[in-house]
């Protein structure tokens, strides 16, 4: 079963598109990626689909209803961000008890045990605790839950190495207990790739890849060789990025289109072939221009 169905989905904020006509579906219990740039669009699709936001025109459709102030969606999905609503009047303890009541499929064991893991005080106040603290804490109740659709809209905000680590390992043990499907947006997208199954990547709100993480592994190759040579090679072939080295050399990064024997003739000829990361794709990908940052000095 499709978890989410989106037919032409736009949102117009002061007459600028903040998502373009995007079409896709994800389908139940899979982790999916939302990948994009700043401004790409990726919160005001969660919004969307959390049910927060109304769209502008197209179709969306979250486990087979309209998710805009819908109960069933409600109800079934959690949207975890910096801005989580949590009541100010309450201590860290309490505000997981009262979770408890909210969600029917709240874990609280798992949310004890998380709790004491990252040593919270259970008196303290989520708005006093630190930006990595809070981020942590919001984790816990996107993880006991265990809503049917879990959105995290760059959850490891403020946490340190080690802490975003342990989040993502938590994430992945405890969804394959318990399969829902889950949407995490990031900018660490080299240290989800291998938690995620799809990606999703958003460019000026509009959708530029959905493909599988292993798919977007191998979407690109990189050569390297003699500036002449590789001209040659990529003068009818879509171009993601071109760097300049030295006087003579270029390194470009293209669609990865190419047969073995292209390859071995490619190599043959002195052109060296390397892999891409899924990281520098999406980086390439949502470029403004081929060069980079390079290209303001030229």
């Amino acid at each position: 079963m499709k978890a989410i169905e989106c037919k032409e989905l736009s949102k117009v904020y002061w007459q600028r598109k903040a998502l373009n006509d995007l079409s896709f579906t994800i389908e139940e219990n899979t982790i999916t990626g939302l990948i994009g740039r700043n401004g790409a669009g990726k919160t005001t699709l969660l919004k969307i689909i959390a049910g927060f936001l109304s769209e502008t025109a197209g179709e969306i459709k979250v486990f087979g209803e309209e998710p805009f102030n819908n109960l069933t969606v409600s109800a079934n999905s959690i949207f975890v961000d910096d801005f989580m609503s949590l009541p100010t009047s309450l201590n860290l303890e309490e505000t997981l008890e009262a979770a408890g009541k909210f969600y029917a499929k709240w874990d609280g064991e798992l949310a004890k045990r998380l709790f004491d893991y990252f040593s919270f005080d259970p008196k303290q106040r989520h708005e006093f605790l630190s930006k990595g603290m809070k981020s942590t804490f919001n984790m816990i109740i996107g993880l006991a839950s265990r809503c049917s659709l879990t959105i995290f809209d760059e959850p490891t905000t403020g946490m340190d190495a080690a802490v975003r680590k342990d989040f993502y390992r938590a994430l992945l043990k405890d969804y394959l207990a318990h399969p829902r499907t889950i949407i995490l947006s990031s900018h660490h997208l080299d240290e989800i790739e291998d938690l995620i199954e799809d990606v999703l990547l958003l460019d000026g709100g509009k959708k530029r890849l959905h493909l599988s993480a292993a798919d977007l592994k191998e979407y690109a190759i990189g050569l390297t060789g003699k500036a002449s040579l590789l001209e040659e090679w990529t003068s009818n072939k879509e171009v993601l990025f071109t760097k300049s080295i030295g006087t003579d050399s270029r390194y470009v990064v293209m669609e990865n289109d190419w047969t073995e024997e292209s390859v071995q003739e490619a190599r043959q000829l002195g052109i060296d072939i390397t892999p891409v990361s899924a990281s520098d794709v999406c980086v390439y990908v949502t470029g403004n221009t081929k060069g980079g940052i390079d290209d303001v000095f030229n």
